[in-house]
């Protein structure tokens, strides 16, 4: 029962892209500005990104992950954001880095395999958007990508998971919600920086590569 169990999970984890649908709208407002959708608790935990990775590293560390968090170089480096232009549509292999636990019981350092990411622009009634959609895994954020300065951009969404096969729209539930400063950290290297998730841990960050 338990390989079946196990098998069936994975088949569900697996095919995310084809069972995910999009909510009718992400976010109603038409809005370049994400402040003004974004909701009380997303722009404090915006405000509040630096603290929360120095926290999460520190918690991470003294659980004894120092050498995984200094393979990772400039991915886990809090002030690692490089000025360019905006991050490119297109698919990239992601993966994501949780620290910090969140209550007992839980890890400090989990690092999970790369999954299937994908930014596109699209044009409907609220204008011109730039998408996010995690495809494959068992949790696969969805949202929509703001301009924010020339060091990084802003990410609100929401946070899919096992085998639901549509996404909530953007604050219609709090604890799924989900805000992230996407930044360049080298020549083909990004990262999506979600401060204080809802959910197991402190931080996360996921890496992002285009699929060449």
């Amino acid at each position: 029962m338990r390989v079946a169990f196990i098998l069936a999970l994975a088949a569900a984890a697996a095919s995310g892209c084809n069972m995910l649908r999009q909510p009718a709208v992400m976010i109603p407002q038409p809005t370049s500005d994400w402040r003004s959708v974004a909701t009380a608790d997303d722009r404090t935990r915006l405000r509040d990104w630096r603290s929360a990775f120095v926290g999460a590293l520190a918690a991470a560390r003294a659980a004894g992950h120092g050498a995984d968090i200094a393979r990772e170089g400039a991915l886990l480096v809090p002030d690692a954001a490089l000025a360019g232009p905006p991050i490119l549509d297109g698919d990239y292999r992601c993966r994501i880095i949780k620290l910090g636990a969140k209550g007992q019981g839980m890890l400090d350092y989990i690092a999970y395999p790369f999954f299937t990411c994908r930014i596109d622009t699209r044009t409907g009634a609220n204008g011109t958007r730039r998408h996010f959609t995690k495809l494959t895994g068992s949790q696969r954020v969805m949202g929509v990508i703001f301009p924010d300065s020339a060091m990084r951009q802003v990410l609100l969404g929401t946070l899919v998971l096992g085998d639901e096969q549509r996404a909530l729209a953007y604050g219609v539930d709090e604890t799924r919600d989900v805000a992230g400063l996407v930044e360049r950290i080298g020549p083909s290297r990004w990262r999506l920086v979600m401060p204080s998730p809802h959910f197991e841990s402190q931080l996360d960050v996921m890496e992002l590569v285009p699929v060449q």
